[in-house]
């Protein structure tokens, strides 16, 4: 955990002893539905669970996991923003949700700033830049100094996944101009890059752990500003050599714009409570994800800065939905 997050981390504890006196009367006198916008199955939907577990205990009400996929988490995004402001629909948003897909896709149905209130955010990862070992490559200034050379072919779970993401940015940081190779999901990605297929991939350290451990997948780097709990040997892209190469994955909690600040104040404060709950915090690094937490501004702020990021990088990479 860097130093920002354990701080974010910390100033959202303080709030805990208030807002947990501050049980907003009547709320809630039914479940509440945390709509998750991925698939059953899917790291979404497992860090999802984990977080309506904890709730459920210190609600008094079941937090019901609603997953509502489509066009890349928008669908159950899209569906919040429509809800009532009572507290009673949540959104597990990711940075697909919030930064990626309304820059990408044109009618997509809802604003990440305008039509949300913040609430907290939840945890992060980082990916990972893996190569097949025959390709010849033991470090990114090998791929960059060999995408000068050739055409380099990156596989991804689908366009405007953090993978593709982080390829865009490699192209534009690296000088290079590699091609985007896109999947339905990213086991198959990871079978064909194994075999021989495709170059390189950027992908979710726990994704690729089992095969860097068989030796029949090398990582080069990983894209957070702190090395990954998960492979800590593997350097920082700013390690590796390329400067100004941050892409970390995250993970945090909506309600529809207009949610009563006591609400927004009790959700903010028991999403913290989770991430200090060692059971939770447990079975979250076997995830392979770190935590974040905070205050309900802090999630604003990050929101408006990412929308903002990834809007450039987007526009940078001629990147489409298509």
């Amino acid at each position: 955990m860097n130093h920002l997050t354990r701080r974010s981390l910390l100033s959202g504890m303080a709030l805990l002893p208030a807002a947990a006196a501050a049980q907003p009367a009547g709320w809630p006198d039914r479940p509440v539905r945390l709509i998750v916008p991925f698939p059953a199955g899917t790291t979404t939907d497992t860090l999802g669970r984990l977080l309506g577990n904890f709730l459920s205990a210190q609600l008094g009400q079941p937090v019901v996991v609603d997953n509502r996929s489509g066009a890349g988490g928008s669908v159950g995004a899209a569906s919040v923003a429509r809800a009532a402001p009572d507290g009673l629909n949540i959104l597990l948003g990711t940075i697909g949700t919030h930064a990626v897909n309304p820059n990408l896709v044109r009618e997509i149905g809802y604003d990440p700033v305008r039509d949300f209130a913040p609430i907290s955010t939840y945890v992060q990862t980082p990916v990972v830049l893996g190569v097949r070992p025959g390709l010849g490559v033991s470090s990114v200034a090998e791929l960059v100094a060999l995408g000068k050379r050739r055409n380099l072919t990156f596989a991804s779970a689908g366009i405007g996944t953090t993978g593709h993401l982080s390829q865009a940015m490699f192209n534009l940081r690296g000088g290079v101009d590699s091609t985007h190779v896109p999947y339905r999901d990213g086991g198959r990605a990871v079978t064909d890059l194994i075999s021989g297929q495709v170059d390189a991939m950027f992908y979710h350290p726990l994704g690729f752990l089992p095969h860097i451990q068989a030796g029949t997948l090398r990582p080069l780097a990983v894209t957070g500003r702190a090395r990954s709990l998960v492979l800590p040997e593997v350097p920082v892209m700013a390690e590796a050599g390329l400067a100004d190469f941050v892409v970390e994955g995250w993970w945090a909690i909506y309600a529809p714009a207009g949610t009563p600040g006591a609400i927004v104040t009790r959700l903010n404060a028991l999403v913290n409570a989770a991430l200090a709950d060692r059971e939770t915090a447990e079975a979250l690094r076997r995830q392979g994800v770190q935590a974040m937490g905070g205050t309900a501004d802090a999630l604003a702020e990050l929101t408006r800065n990412e929308v903002t990021t990834w809007r450039e990088v987007i526009r940078a990479a001629g990147i489409t939905a298509d």
